[in-house]
Order: structure tokens, then sequence, then C-alpha cells
């Protein structure tokens, strides 16, 4: 008997010390920093275009830092929703874009220079000619950033301006 007795004191202390180590650290899937060169866009937003109000967005961050959710609301009363993220298998940002016109875009590109340069192609609703959409956002030093959108109808020869905003944080 006396075996037995001495057995589950060793059990306990055993079982104890496992108890106390702890597992190594993983990092998060999305902690480097590539996931986060567009973090600059995230947060409330009011609009402006030419000094006038154009609408608000808010851009979240979601799935533990691995995509931004852009939440539009236009001073016209149009809405739409993008979701932003790194693609490490082809190692470009992507970008798909849909609105309540069913518009939609899909776009990818990448930081570079101090700037989000994001495009792909669309098909002009009236003309049904392929167009390259082109969205470039900068981060300016006073916290105001810049979206410009622009689109080529003809390979990248021209651009129209499409839209050109102001982003300033709203008031907490």
């Amino acid at each position: 008997m006396k075996p037995r007795r001495l057995t589950w004191p060793i059990i306990a202390a055993v079982h104890a010390a496992g108890a106390t180590e702890t597992p190594a650290a993983v990092p998060a899937p999305c902690a480097a920093h590539i996931y986060h060169e567009f973090d600059f866009w995230v947060g409330n937003w009011s609009v402006m275009e030419k000094g006038k109000p154009a609408g608000s967005n808010r851009v979240d961050r979601l799935l533990e830092g691995c995509a931004l959710m852009e939440n539009w609301v236009g001073a016209d009363g149009s809405r739409g929703h993008s979701l932003n993220f790194y693609d490490r298998r082809r190692g470009v940002w992507q970008q798909t874009w849909i609105d309540n016109a069913a518009g939609a875009l899909n776009l990818t590109g990448q930081f570079r220079d101090g700037h989000m340069v994001l495009s792909g192609t669309s098909i002009d609703e009236k003309t049904h000619a392929q167009r390259i959409d082109r969205i470039t956002w900068t981060p300016n030093p006073d916290g105001t950033v810049r979206q410009l959108w622009d689109q080529s109808p003809d390979s990248g020869r021209t651009w129209k301006v499409v839209f050109d905003g102001l982003y300033r944080r709203k008031s907490p």
C-alpha cells in the first residue's frame, strides 16, 4: 500500500509542473508590417470633394487585423462596402467593392512611395467598353487622406478623374 500512496503525490507534482508551463507564443497570422500598410485609412471619416460634402466613410479592421471593411454613405444617399486585404499568395493588396446600384470593382495593387495604389478593369455601362480604374490613397502629414480615382478608356494612354476626395477624421 505504501507504494500507491507515493504514486499519487508524484503524479500530482508532475501534473502541476506541466500545468504551469505556458506554450510558446504563436504570432498572429497577419502581424507582419505588410498587412498593416493600409491602416492609415482606418477610422471614421467625413469626405469632401471640391470643398463640398461627398459623404462619410467608416473603415474598420476585422479578422484580427487581416482585413479592412469600408462602409461608405454618400451625400446623395448612395451606399457601398469594400473588403480590403493583403493576399500573401499573390503578393498584392486586393479590394472588392460593391454598392447599392450594383456597381462593382475588383482592384489589386501595392503600397509604394507613400501611396496605396490599386487598379483593375471594369466595363463602362454606357459604351460596354473595357476601362481601367485606378484609385490612389495618400496619407497626408496633417492626418487627412486623399483618395484619387481616375479611369482610362484607352489602356492607360489618357486618364479622367472620377473622384478626388479628402478624408478628415470625425470628432470622437
